[in-house]
Order: structure tokens, then C-alpha cells, then sequence
């Protein structure tokens, strides 16, 4: 079984050979402009676990397929993720300057060019993989399905519309439990679960696969935001990278402003044993994942 940081080494290594994010100079016909390579690369480059990506090659592997047909699909995912937080941290969204314990994209770059870094991330991600699904005619229809999968996890039912829904609570001032689930399951959870079924998608899974895969996703994911929240009272700079305390002070909805320190702290716990319970039906072959909802616990203590 491989680790976390295998995984993630792969992962790096590929994105560093992907000609479409690969700083080629001056622009021209066929050249990525020089300003552009450079954002999209001072993100991408950034650091992190490849938690996601590294989680759908996990999959694949779980499920008996090849990380090596699946690795463009994984670094798809990272893109995407790339993205999103560009376009979070913006003054028109989040509004931070830290990322990852670096300054932000537009602090760098400024706003116009995060934001056509993020929106360059995001269409590579799909270049990334219509490319590699054209070099396996015969996995065609899984590669598509696959791709309908992240799509949709990224898309306006998904991370977009948690992210919308996040704006319009801290706009308006208003939201419970409910929204706040909602607005999680969105801007968080979508992006586990989705890549995990693009997983199962290449692989041919069972419904049953299919099933469990997104039972654990779901689990996870709203286990990460939690962890989080939580982090963000409790935690530190040097642990999170990211400015600490600004969800309060924007009135933002999170575990915290809903359920307190406490309620937080219980939530996760809940929300671990779901994880671990999805997890049933794979046996010690799921280790892995099991293993990570430990690790996410284990930040908070």
C-alpha cells in the first residue's frame, strides 16, 4: 500500500510535465504567455498534501486499476482545486492575503491576472483530460463518465453552489445548521466525493462500489471542514498557513458559529466514525482511508 507521500510525489511529478501549465516563454501560436505560466504555477507550486488527487489514485488502485491511466485525471482534480482557492481568496470572496503560509495569488499578481490564472487552472484541467482520454479510445466512455463526475463535483450544483450560497449567508447575516450543511457539502465535500466516484468511474465499479465510495467521500469531506473551523479558533498560522480567526470576525457561517467549540469537537467525531463505517465493505484494503479520517481527527487534539 502506498503512502500519502508517494502519491503526492507522483502526482508532482506529472503536473510538472504537463506542457499546458509549463512556462514556454514569450507568447505566441502554440506558447503559454510567460505572466500566465507564471500565476498559475506560483499556485499550483504552492505545496499541500494532493489530498484529493492523492484520494483518486487511491481509489483507482483500491478498485484494481492503473494509477498511470488515472494520473491525468488526478492532477485535473488538483488544478481545479488550485483554482478554486484563487478565486477564494480574492477581496471579492474571501478576501486573504496567506495561502499555504505564502502570500496570496492577487496580492502577487494582482486581481485581474488570480483571476485569469484560476480560470486557465480550470480549463486545463479538462484539456488535461479530453487529452488523455483521446489516447484510450477503447476506455472512452469510462474516461467520460469520469470527467462528468469532477465536472459535476466542481460545477454549479457542487462547489460552486456551496460557495454561492456561503456568500449569500455572510452577505445577509443569516443561516443555520441546515444552510450551513449545504454550504459545506458544496464548497467542501463535493471535491472529495466526486473524484472518488471519477475513481470508480475508470475503474467500473460496482453500484455498490459506487456507494460506499461516495458515502466515505460525503463523511470526509464534511469531516475536513470541521477539522478546519475548528482549527481556525484552536489552531495555528504555522499549522494552517492561512490567516486564523477571520471567518468570525467576517460573520461567516461555520461549525463554530453554529455548534460552538464543543458541539465542533463532536461533530467531528461523529463525522469520523461515518467515515469509517463507509469503509466496511473493502476490508483492510481501505486502510488507507481509514487512516487518513484518523489523521484528520488527530490535528484537532
Amino acid at each position: 500500500m502506498r503512502t500519502l507521500q508517494e502519491y503526492a510525489r507522483i502526482v508532482n511529478d506529472r503536473l510538472a510535465q504537463i506542457p499546458e501549465i509549463t512556462p514556454e516563454g514569450s507568447a505566441g501560436i502554440g506558447k503559454l504567455p510567460g505572466l500566465l505560466s507564471a500565476s498559475m504555477r506560483y499556485s499550483l507550486s504552492a505545496g499541500g498534501k494532493r489530498l484529493r488527487p492523492c484520494m483518486l489514485l487511491a481509489a483507482v488502485e483500491l478498485l484494481g486499476g492503473s494509477v498511470e491511466d488515472a494520473l491525468d485525471f488526478a492532477c485535473a482534480v488538483e488544478m481545479i482545486h488550485t483554482y478554486s482557492l484563487i478565486h477564494d481568496d480574492l477581496p471579492g470572496m474571501d478576501d486573504d492575503t496567506l495561502r499555504r503560509g505564502r502570500p496570496t495569488n492577487h496580492v502577487v499578481f494582482g486581481e485581474g491576472q488570480a483571476i485569469l490564472a484560476g480560470d486557465g487552472l480550470l480549463n486545463c484541467a479538462f484539456e488535461t483530460m479530453l487529452a488523455q482520454a483521446s489516447c484510450r479510445l477503447d476506455r472512452a466512455a469510462d474516461s467520460l463518465l469520469a470527467m462528468r463526475e469532477i465536472a459535476t463535483g466542481s460545477g454549479v450544483t457542487g462547489m460552486i453552489a456551496g460557495q454561492v450560497l456561503d456568500l449569500w449567508c455572510e452577505r445577509e447575516k443569516t443561516g443555520g445548521e441546515a444552510e450551513l450543511e449545504c454550504i459545506q457539502y458544496g464548497k467542501t465535500a463535493c471535491m472529495f466525493i466526486y473524484p472518488l466516484r471519477a475513481a470508480g468511474r475508470l475503474c467500473r465499479a460496482t453500484e455498490a462500489q459506487m456507494e460506499a465510495l461516495t458515502a466515505y467521500g460525503r463523511a470526509f469531506g464534511l469531516l475536513f471542514q470541521a477539522t478546519d473551523d475548528l482549527l481556525d479558533v484552536v489552531g495555528t498560522v504555522e499549522d494552517m498557513g492561512k490567516t486564523l480567526g477571520k471567518d468570525a470576525r467576517s460573520g461567516k457561517l461555520t461549525c463554530i458559529s453554529a455548534y460552538g467549540v464543543d458541539g465542533t469537537r463532536a461533530l467531528v467525531e461523529r463525522l469520523h466514525a461515518e467515515a469509517v463505517r463507509a469503509l466496511d465493505s473493502f476490508g483492510p484494503d481501505a486502510d488507507f482511508f481509514r487512516a487518513l479520517a484518523d489523521d484528520m481527527v488527530g490535528r484537532t487534539k
